[in-house]
């Protein structure tokens, strides 16, 4: 691993080893880590690694199960709602729902993440209205996994509830750096 190498906060990975053990077992995970070629010890919350590991395991896991990585990283987005939202509860209004969340998110949890710890990059969301029942979500990111982001978003409005209500299409193509998604309201 060298110093200019991408890195991302370690509760990436051990949610990652939480969305494989939940919906398979440990083993898997472990027999996911050796495929890919990860030799160290158990990922921690509060440290850092090379953005490489998160692309080597989920490609593995989509050959071994035959589910696509965009599909797998949207279905662990989703995965990890309730966490980031327990985990970030002082930010969030208990009145907002779906809508603004997403409003929000930037703000509120992403500002939160950075002044947290600086070293963090989650991806930056510019979240435009679009009248009361339309919001685009700008995803950017170098790390180009907009699939988290749609995952993350139907997670929120299933949390709230609200998965009859709420449509997320991604605009431009999903694996990209720059990812716009519609989400409509009904």
């Amino acid at each position: 691993m060298t110093d200019t190498e991408d890195k991302m906060h370690g509760s990436i990975f051990v949610l990652l080893k939480r969305f494989v053990e939940h919906n398979y077992d440990h083993s898997t995970w472990v027999k996911l880590l050796e495929a890919a070629g990860i030799e160290h010890d158990a990922y921690q919350m509060r440290d850092f690694y090379p953005t490489r590991e998160i692309y080597a395991i989920v490609n593995v896991a989509s050959e071994a199960t035959g589910v696509s990585a965009y599909e797998l990283m949207e279905k662990y987005g989703e995965f990890l709602v309730p966490d980031l939202l327990m985990i970030y509860s002082k930010y969030i209004d208990p009145t907002w729902r779906t809508y603004e969340m997403l409003e929000n998110t930037e703000a509120a949890m992403h500002g939160a993440v950075r002044r947290e710890d600086n070293r963090s990059d989650p991806p930056v969301l510019l979240v435009t209205r679009k009248g009361s029942k339309q919001l685009i979500v700008d995803y950017y990111s170098k790390r180009k996994m907009a699939s988290v982001a749609v995952g993350i978003i139907r997670g929120i409005a299933k949390y709230y509830n609200e998965s009859d209500k709420v449509t997320v299409t991604p605009l431009t193509a999903p694996d990209e750096e720059r990812v716009q998604i519609s989400v409509d309201f009904k």
